[in-house]
């Protein structure tokens, strides 16, 4: 008896010593990604252009770095706010974890070569080498074309500074090791010719991260088998749920009855200069979607997305698009 209890110590203590050891290993030497590229981006007023449409238009970084005022509809963002950071993403949207995204104003980013900064979009890895959670989804972003990627960094270099400290994002366990494992080289691909209109169309659904808000989720990750097909829950501050649109070509739950003259249109519709959100109540309809962003997106650019959603795998969903909440607060 005695010598099986040793043997199972041992297989025990074995069992310990590879778990720890693995442990060590996810934190002491992951990510590996390698070292960031040597680059200086030439901030020319073609490249900043290009990098303002992507930025505010297409990836809508400003989106989720700016602060966007939820007691109207549409949540536009906030003036003065551009960049700033600060924004909360946790539990309650069904993330593990509690992660706020960055500060990238100069105040933020100035410390970061421009080698750094395309390291970080495209594989999610901080100039100290640290492992972000993919809030922001720098897998979609590390197979877009590097020229756009440092367009969006010359025109990121052009925001005004704002002083705002951002609270660290912190991992529930066991993602706090796992974290560390998500990060993967970047796999660049050249922006295709608009003449090659699906392959156009799916790299601007992919720049766009479409599938990303539409595609239902498991502690914070797209689960495959249902890209495209909606359902994904967003809670707004005052207690609503609001979930995103099946937009796989379902004829009677997804976009397959829709024209691409309905898909335009639909994004066009808060394209106007002089459309001024109304205030919204605590429980009446809002939307996380910014509309308002991707409303000024090219019409020949929203079109090759429409070409590439449908031919996508239809996917019979439907989605109630809104809960109301009962919590009257309406500052997020």
């Amino acid at each position: 008896m005695k010598k099986v209890l040793k043997v199972i110590g041992y297989f025990l203590l074995v069992v310990v010593l590879l778990v720890t050891g693995m442990l060590v290993y996810i934190k002491a030497a992951l990510p590996n990604v390698g070292p960031a590229p040597i680059l200086k981006v030439d901030n020319s007023p073609a490249r900043v252009d290009r990098g303002k449409y992507l930025a505010t238009s297409v990836t809508v970084c400003v989106d989720c770095h700016s602060t966007r005022d939820w007691s109207k509809f549409l949540a536009p963002v906030t003036e003065g706010t551009l960049g700033k950071g600060g924004e909360k993403f946790d539990q309650k949207e069904g993330f593990p974890g509690t992660f706020y995204s960055k500060n990238i104003t100069p105040a933020g980013i100035s410390r970061y070569t421009d080698g750094e900064l395309y390291r970080l979009i495209t594989t999610g890895v901080t100039k100290e080498g640290r492992a972000m959670f993919p809030v922001m989804p720098y897998h979609y972003y590390s197979r877009m074309d590097p020229e756009d990627i440092k367009c969006i960094i010359a025109y990121i270099r052009t925001f005004p500074r704002i002083e705002n400290q951002v609270t660290e994002s912190v991992s529930d366990f066991p993602m706090n090791f796992i974290i560390n494992t998500i990060p993967e080289k970047a796999k660049p691909q050249k922006l295709p010719a608009k003449s090659d209109l699906l392959a156009y169309g799916a790299y601007m659904t992919n720049a766009s991260a479409c599938i990303e808000c539409h595609t239902q989720v498991n502690k914070g990750q797209i689960i495959e088998e249902l890209s495209f097909g909606g359902g994904r829950e967003f809670t707004l501050p005052d207690g609503s749920v609001v979930r995103s649109a099946n937009i796989t070509p379902d004829m009677k739950t997804g976009l397959g009855s829709w024209t691409e003259d309905q898909f335009v249109s639909r994004f066009k519709l808060y394209a106007d200069t002089g459309f001024k959100p109304q205030t919204v109540k605590p429980g009446e309809f809002n939307s996380i979607m910014p509309w308002l962003m991707y409303s000024k997106m090219n019409k020949e650019d929203l079109a090759a997305i429409y070409a590439f959603l449908k031919q996508i795998k239809p996917i019979k969903n439907s989605v109630i698009k809104f809960t109301p909440g009962t919590n009257l607060t309406t500052s997020k």
